[in-house]
């Protein structure tokens, strides 16, 4: 029988809704993830700089006195989960484009970040924060080994 791993959760962090934050985002990253595997460490930060920058993108957290929550948790296994909470008012869920051809992948600037999200992480997804209006979105990915404790 499978067991859910122990999660510990770690410092939640609160960022303006700006570009200009990614810099802190990914130096809080590294601090909070001290002596976890590198490889991990890398991974989260580079992923996590995506989310980071879809919530500023997309969400009103982009907008004039805008935030984002950071959360992070870790296993006893040396996994993690990394998700960000936006302010909503996009409009539009988190989702992986489907609908494009190769030469429309080949022109697009943008658009790429949940794509890479989706290969580096061990799985991702997002729950709205309440039913009944785009009032935000928790967003994550778990990354790393999550054995049975």
């Amino acid at each position: 029988m499978k067991h859910a791993p122990n999660w510990t959760i770690r410092r939640h962090r609160i960022y303006k809704g700006h570009l200009a934050r990614l810099t802190a985002v990914r130096r809080d990253l590294v601090r909070d993830l001290a002596g976890f595997d590198s490889d991990l460490t890398e991974t989260l930060v580079l992923c996590g700089s995506e989310l980071f920058a879809n919530a500023v993108r997309y969400t009103a957290s982009g907008e004039r006195g805008g935030r984002i929550v950071r959360t992070l948790w870790t296993d006893g296994n040396g996994g993690a989960r990394l998700g960000f909470i936006d302010e909503g008012c996009g409009g539009t869920l988190p989702e992986v484009p489907k609908a494009r051809s190769a030469k429309e992948w080949d022109w697009a600037e943008g658009q790429r970040g949940l794509l890479l999200v989706e290969k580096l992480s061990t799985g991702w997804g997002y729950l709205p924060l309440c039913p009944w209006g785009d009032l935000g979105h928790h967003i994550w990915a778990s990354f790393g080994p999550t054995r049975p404790a």
